[in-house]
């Protein structure tokens, strides 16, 4: 029953176009009516504790060095070095794609940031060169979402502080994963551009690509920064954020000088405003985690899979099942929100590794965001590009087919996660 009312509670509003956050302060007082704990305080005091997090600081400081680098030119030197090295083989605009987005990736850590670089950069030049607008709209969407996988990331971030998993660790087990992603998409383009005609780009000379590279030096020497001092515990992943936001000010400031005062203004508006919306679905989250542990809510779902308990890799597949199905309908943040406290306890109780489970949860949401209709990452392509949704769910899917085996080959594989963390973690 307790179950029930707690979906009830939740997919009524929804359906009804209740937004989110307003969801799920619904479904906590549903809760507390039901167990006839109603306390008008308790709400309010969720909503505030909800949000006074020290390791949620780093949300807004990545927001806005995601926010500086689309503004400040770092992207546009990432996307111009891939250009240069890779631009000039065949299908080469497409392997561009995957090789800055996997930069990007270690740069701002949210898939819609490095959407909005990789469609309003790229996307012209493969038009022009004379690919198919569905299969490179599918592609730079698909490339874009491995931006919460690669540290750092916004989404390991919410899902470490929801579940108390070590944040530190999930940037770490992300990258491997993250390259493995890239490397499917690459093959996957290999095969379906291979009967395209499309202009090439000249290759560029050695001179040139010297110099590309020397422009975005300062680009790439972030996620450098990033991971040896996470690390060494120069700094925490929080500490990293402000890292971050402060080294692309300065570089776009001082060092490009593509970022004026003036533009900074509304550099730190579109930042608040995207800080703003996660931060108030984190704080009314609360709410409804507090009423999910009070009311066992794990342990009635625990008792629905416990045919499946003593064999984590089937548990583990109908999980991933579940969370895709919940991907084509809620985005990425409330989905983690709302999952991470009902499935982390039947995670521990199975046995599981939460660090590996997080990272297969956090694959499997980032994909979400390229399903429809929901699909985050497919409207902004969609607004950037001007196609169809129709027509980019073409395109993107044989892209999302490879992402999907890669996460299948990790549930299967768990080494392939865990093996990797050892080694940073020496």
């Amino acid at each position: 029953m307790t179950v029930t009312i707690f979906l009830g509670a939740l997919l009524g509003p929804m359906a009804l176009g209740v937004p989110i956050a307003f969801a799920l302060i619904i479904t906590g007082v549903a809760l507390m009516m039901y167990l006839g704990l109603y306390d008008a305080q308790i709400v309010a005091q969720n909503v505030l504790n909800g949000a006074d997090s020290f390791p949620l600081m780093a949300v807004p400081f990545f927001m806005l060095a995601g926010e500086v680098m689309n503004t400040g030119g770092l992207s546009r030197r990432i996307v111009n070095l891939a250009m240069a090295m890779v631009g000039h083989i065949r299908g080469g605009l497409g392997f561009v794609a995957i090789f800055a987005a996997c930069i990007l990736a270690s740069l701002s850590g949210s898939a819609v940031a490095d959407a909005a670089a990789l469609g309003a950069l790229l996307l012209p030049m493969m038009l022009k060169s004379g690919h198919d607008p569905a299969r490179a709209g599918g592609l730079l969407a698909s490339a874009s979402v491995i931006g919460p996988i690669i540290p750092p990331s916004i989404g390991f971030i919410l899902y470490g502080v929801v579940g108390g998993v070590s944040i530190t660790k999930l940037f770490l087990a992300g990258i491997f994963p993250g390259l493995m992603i890239a490397a499917a998409l690459c093959v996957t383009w290999l095969i379906v551009s291979r009967k395209e005609q499309h202009q090439l780009p000249p290759r560029q000379s050695g001179a040139i690509r010297m110099k590309t590279f020397i422009e975005s030096l300062w680009a790439l020497f972030l996620p450098v920064i990033i991971i040896v001092g996470l690390k060494f515990g120069v700094f925490t992943p929080t500490e990293a954020g402000v890292v971050a936001a402060v080294y692309s000010l300065f570089v776009s400031m001082v060092i490009y000088r593509e970022l004026s005062p003036a533009k900074l203004f509304h550099v730190f508006v579109a930042a608040a405003k995207i800080t703003s919306i996660v931060m108030f679905l984190v704080a009314c989250s609360a709410v409804s985690a507090w009423l999910i542990t009070v009311a066992d809510v794990p342990g009635d779902l625990a008792a629905l899979v416990e045919p499946l308990m003593d064999n984590q890799t089937l548990l583990l597949l109908a999980i991933m099942a579940l969370v895709v199905v919940v991907g084509t309908a809620m985005d990425m943040t409330p989905t983690i929100l709302i999952m991470t406290p009902v499935l982390m306890p039947i995670i521990k109780q199975a046995g599981i590794d939460p660090v590996y489970f997080g990272v297969l949860f956090i694959i499997n949401n980032s994909i979400g965001l390229i399903t429809p209709p929901v699909g985050t990452v497919l409207n902004v392509i969609c607004g950037v590009s001007k196609l169809k949704m129709e027509d980019l769910m073409r395109g993107v899917m044989p892209f999302l087919i490879a992402e999907l085996i890669v996460l299948f080959l990790l549930v299967l594989f768990p080494q392939l996660v865990t093996v990797p963390v050892s080694w940073f973690a020496r």
